[in-house]
């Protein structure tokens, strides 16, 4: 320890180290349940690369294994210390380096804030489409180590689809350069999407290129409400076959629409057994709303209510942000699933999800990135209570086992941290591990990158 804390201290500033074991525990886990965390033996927050390079140096020389973290916003474990780690923390390298409306990109660090680069492009008529649902708080850099999506994915594609090129700071200190500016790009292997979705298990981003778009027109949104689950996905189904384009396609059951009501008093239809929020942000979205409320009505809506203002459509997608959060009051601890299933078999996995809520005795709510397969079952359990706990667990498996038996992955946004590394195995397969297991060994081959996760 003594050893490991003045080798770093030789190339950072004294403010960028934190011992104190009080303040350090803060920084152990994410926001995950079930996943075990260890003591970290300092947190780190450097301000530069090269302060990352010093990092990755010294714990390549002295064997030290390093987690990196963003916000701890995330649901797996993703960012969960380990005994003896060094936490490196890169929430202080938060500034937007360049906004460019010409070429439609941004250059960030890691730090920033989802919401403030949303902001600051917004200013130059520019759109950053993901926006996960903790984009007031989650980062870049977070949000490019799980590969996050977000309500708006329906339209405009997930995370990946706009990290053009990295900067990346290997295990060794090595800096490595990946990607474009450029509108396209096929020079070599695609070693940026490679980083996408890793969890920081083969190098620290420091810096990210991203594609953006121009700004839409402010969307309008349409609440439906459904006699049924099984309803609300044949309105989904319906509204995808005819070729709509929504800029959101969001599901909330009923569990979930009685629990934010309960929170926020927000007037919600709580006869529902399902909401169905649709929106365009397309020139004439009035018209599209009526399309599609006429599709919802024939799949069996009971009610269908457009909003007749930006206000109003603002106030139906904040009932939506505040899904999860809402669950989190109904016990003491939630488990946040995030499996993702073909559309086409979205209401089978709804109506599988409440099944396996009757046969553990358990509450679970279902929130729902409707329009891209998307579930987030929410199972609600007494962490003090033992057999509860337990239940939570084994139906949260049994949720995920659902979701491979109808074609789905086990994790659509959030990653698979160590909450999720028996299925990661069952999804991919005994080859699919090994060929995993092989990239990681050529990027970190001392295996001292984010340890204990993925594999």
């Amino acid at each position: 320890m003594d050893d490991l804390l003045e080798e770093l201290r030789a190339g950072l500033p004294a403010d960028a180290l934190i011992t104190d074991p009080d303040v350090t525990a803060t920084y152990a886990h994410d926001m995950a349940s079930f996943c075990d965390a260890g003591a970290p033996a300092v947190v780190v927050l450097p301000r530069t690369v090269e302060e990352v390079q010093h990092v990755m140096r010294t714990a390549t020389a002295l064997r030290v294994p390093v987690v990196p973290q963003g916000a701890r916003t995330g649901l797996s474990g993703a960012a969960n210390a380990s005994d003896g780690c060094i936490v490196l923390s890169l929430v202080k390298m938060d500034r937007i380096l360049e906004i460019s409306p010409v070429d439609r990109i941004a250059v960030v660090e890691p730090g920033v804030i989802n919401a403030v680069l949303s902001r600051a492009v917004n200013e130059h008529g520019l759109y950053y489409p993901p926006d996960p649902s903790s984009w007031e708080m989650c980062t870049i850099g977070g949000n490019i180590g799980t590969a996050s999506g977000g309500l708006c994915c329906v339209k405009y594609g997930v995370t990946a689809e706009y990290v053009l090129g990295l900067e990346v700071v290997l295990a060794d200190g090595r800096l490595l350069n990946t990607g474009r500016r450029t509108a396209k790009g096929v020079a070599g292997y695609d070693l940026t999407r490679l980083f996408v979705g890793s969890e920081g298990s083969l190098g620290i981003v420091v810096k990210a290129v991203l594609a953006l778009r121009p700004k839409p027109p402010q969307q309008l949104v349409l609440a439906a409400e459904f006699p049924s689950a099984a309803a609300a996905c044949d309105a989904v189904c319906r509204i995808m076959e005819r070729g709509h384009t929504p800029s959101l396609l969001e599901l909330m059951d009923r569990t979930t629409v009685r629990a934010v009501n309960a929170m926020a008093s927000m007037g919600l239809p709580e006869s529902t057994e399902a909401l169905l929020l649709c929106a365009f942000d397309t020139p004439d979205p009035a018209a599209d709303l009526t399309a599609v409320g006429e599709l919802c009505t024939a799949a069996g809506a009971t009610g269908v209510v457009p909003a007749d203002d930006a206000a109003e459509s603002e106030l139906l997608l904040h009932a939506r942000r505040l899904s999860l959060p809402a669950m989190e009051t109904i016990k003491s601890a939630t488990m946040i699933d995030d499996v993702c299933v073909p559309r086409s078999r979205l209401g089978a996995m709804i109506e599988g999800t409440a099944a396996i809520a009757g046969k553990f005795g358990l509450t679970i709510g279902v929130v729902a990135h409707a329009g891209d397969g998307n579930t987030h079952p929410v199972v609600c359990f007494d962490h003090t209570d033992a057999d509860e706990s337990r239940r939570a667990r084994e139906s949260f498996d049994e949720i995920m086992a659902l979701g491979l038996e109808l074609g789905g992955t086990i994790t659509g946004e959030h990653g698979v941290g160590v909450l999720k590394k028996e299925w990661l195995a069952r999804e991919l397969g005994e080859v699919g591990v090994e060929l995993q297991r092989g990239i990681k060994a050529a990027f970190d081959p001392l295996g001292l990158l984010n340890p204990g996760k993925l594999f």
